[in-house]
Protein backbone atom coordinates (compact mmCIF):
# COMPACT_ATOMS: atom_id res chain seq x y z
CA UNK A 1 0.00 0.00 0.00
CA UNK A 2 2.87 2.66 0.90
CA UNK A 3 4.89 1.83 -2.17
CA UNK A 4 1.83 1.92 -4.55
CA UNK A 5 1.00 5.63 -3.04
CA UNK A 6 4.72 6.14 -3.67
CA UNK A 7 4.39 5.57 -7.09
CA UNK A 8 1.24 7.20 -7.14
CA UNK A 9 2.82 10.67 -6.03
CA UNK A 10 6.13 10.14 -7.62
CA UNK A 11 4.42 9.53 -11.16
CA UNK A 12 2.09 12.14 -10.78
CA UNK A 13 5.10 14.25 -10.03
CA UNK A 14 7.06 13.77 -12.77
CA UNK A 15 4.02 14.54 -15.14
CA UNK A 16 3.00 17.86 -13.71
CA UNK A 17 6.57 19.04 -14.60
CA UNK A 18 6.69 17.55 -17.92
CA UNK A 19 3.26 19.79 -18.46
CA UNK A 20 5.06 22.84 -17.21
CA UNK A 21 8.90 22.56 -18.90
CA UNK A 22 7.60 25.26 -21.30
CA UNK A 23 7.63 27.13 -18.84
CA UNK A 24 11.22 27.50 -17.20
CA UNK A 25 13.81 25.48 -17.61
CA UNK A 26 13.85 24.47 -14.10
CA UNK A 27 10.87 22.46 -14.43
CA UNK A 28 13.20 20.39 -16.83
CA UNK A 29 14.90 19.88 -13.90
CA UNK A 30 12.17 19.09 -11.90
CA UNK A 31 11.08 16.44 -13.97
CA UNK A 32 14.51 14.90 -14.49
CA UNK A 33 14.10 14.69 -10.56
CA UNK A 34 10.66 13.06 -10.86
CA UNK A 35 11.70 10.43 -13.39
CA UNK A 36 14.75 9.45 -10.67
CA UNK A 37 11.83 9.09 -8.23
CA UNK A 38 9.65 6.78 -10.77
CA UNK A 39 12.59 4.39 -11.54
CA UNK A 40 13.42 4.10 -8.15
CA UNK A 41 9.74 3.17 -7.23
CA UNK A 42 10.20 0.82 -10.71
CA UNK A 43 13.04 -0.88 -9.28
CA UNK A 44 11.25 -1.44 -5.88
CA UNK A 45 8.09 -2.55 -6.81
CA UNK A 46 10.30 -5.61 -8.75
CA UNK A 47 9.97 -3.82 -12.18
CA UNK A 48 13.45 -3.09 -13.37
CA UNK A 49 12.76 -2.81 -17.23
CA UNK A 50 10.63 0.41 -15.97
CA UNK A 51 12.89 1.54 -13.80
CA UNK A 52 16.09 1.33 -16.15
CA UNK A 53 13.75 3.00 -18.99
CA UNK A 54 13.02 6.07 -16.26
CA UNK A 55 17.16 6.33 -15.22
CA UNK A 56 17.32 7.08 -18.88
CA UNK A 57 14.78 9.69 -19.43
CA UNK A 58 16.19 11.22 -16.40
CA UNK A 59 19.55 11.52 -18.37
CA UNK A 60 17.59 12.79 -21.53
CA UNK A 61 15.83 15.54 -19.13
CA UNK A 62 19.13 16.37 -17.80
CA UNK A 63 20.65 17.06 -21.03
CA UNK A 64 17.60 18.89 -22.37
CA UNK A 65 17.96 21.15 -19.01
CA UNK A 66 21.67 21.33 -19.33
CA UNK A 67 21.23 22.75 -23.14
CA UNK A 68 17.66 24.95 -22.30
CA UNK A 69 19.73 26.59 -19.49
CA UNK A 70 22.86 27.22 -21.27
CA UNK A 71 20.95 28.69 -24.76
CA UNK A 72 19.20 30.70 -21.84
CA UNK A 73 22.34 32.50 -19.92
CA UNK A 74 23.73 33.20 -23.63
CA UNK A 75 20.56 35.45 -24.89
Amino acid sequence: MVLTAYGVVAVTFMMAMYAFERRHHLFILAFAFGCVLSSLYGFLAGTWPFGIVELIWSGLALHRWNTTRLGELTT
